[in-house]
């Protein structure tokens, strides 16, 4: 009997011990999962934050939008188109030609002796070589080109902006020389 009384002595200290040990392992296990936990926390608070200020820019930039929408709501007046053919523009430049800077001085005597509160919309287009990144870079170049020369001729800057539409809305097929030539192209549409 005292035999089995040690033995039960034993196996009741063993299976204490076991308790112990497995309530250590279990707390250090949980401790890292905790500092886990707290760590995606702060991430998810940080992504919430900057959604937050992506949202607030987004709103503001469609206010802007639309701010300007409802002012050219209407007033369209006409529009001055510069494709490659009468630009000139150096297949991946923004460079403006002789014939074209004489163009854009007229466009500017016309602008002055109309005398009108007109503002202008200068958009850069380009054909689809090229990665869209750089078309969009050229575009902008190409319509800087021409709200530079313009501002030159006295027309002034707070009455013009420039906007590259790169690649995207295509007047001719980018397939063929013709097509990309027409692609290549300034616009200034004129607005009351």
């Amino acid at each position: 009997m005292s035999n089995l009384k040690i033995g039960g002595a034993v196996l009741l200290a063993g299976l204490w011990l076991g308790g112990c040990a497995t309530e250590d392992y279990v707390n250090k296990h949980v401790a890292v999962v905790q500092d886990q936990v707290t760590t995606v926390q702060g991430q998810v608070h940080d992504h919430d934050s900057h959604l937050a200020q992506l949202d607030q820019n987004t709103r503001e930039a469609l206010e802007r939008a639309e701010a300007a929408g409802k002012l050219a709501e209407g007033k369209f007046d006409y529009s001055l188109v510069m494709s490659d053919d009468s630009a000139h523009f150096p297949v991946s430049g923004a460079k403006l030609s002789d014939d074209e800077t004489a163009r854009l001085t007229d466009f500017a005597t016309k602008l002055k002796s109309d005398n009108k509160n007109v503002y202008l919309e200068i958009q850069g287009y380009t054909d689809s070589s090229g990665t869209k990144e750089v078309n969009y870079r050229l575009g902008s170049d190409r319509a800087e080109a021409v709200r530079r020369y313009l501002s030159q001729q006295g027309v002034a800057l707070n009455r013009m902006s420039t906007i590259s539409y790169g690649q995207d809305n295509p007047v001719a097929s980018n397939h063929n020389r013709t097509g990309r030539a027409q692609n290549r192209r300034v616009v200034v549409v004129v607005l009351e």
